[in-house]
């Protein structure tokens, strides 16, 4: 499967976002979502069949970690869209907590 097909797929995407800039292991990664360890093993290969992450093995453990380098141009599509949604994120955040002040209503001084 190529990056791009891999990268469509929402969990994939979100396994990639825990994994940008902290290696994690495939149990902590399982431990973030509503589906079998066996489910996210499976995105987790297809992640890492497609180059898009690294595998690190240490004992039993598997480690993995986002392979920027390996993403090509993919790496700032990914980076900018995350960018783009924490910003709407803070600005939500930022219009419910200004509405949720006393005294905040349209046409009062501040």
């Amino acid at each position: 499967m190529d990056a791009v097909r891999a990268v469509a797929e929402p969990r994939r995407r979100e396994i990639l976002r825990l994994v940008w800039d902290a290696e994690l292991s495939a149990g902590e990664i399982a431990e973030r979502f509503d589906v079998t360890f066996g489910a996210v093993s499976q995105h987790l290969k297809v992640l890492r069949d497609s180059g898009l992450v690294t595998l690190r093995q240490d004992g039993k453990k598997r480690f993995y970690r986002a392979d920027r380098e390996g993403m090509g141009p993919l790496a700032d599509y990914l980076q900018s869209m995350w960018a783009a949604k924490l910003d709407t994120l803070a600005e939500l955040a930022e219009a419910a907590e200004q509405a949720e002040r006393p005294g905040n209503s349209e046409g009062a001084s501040p």
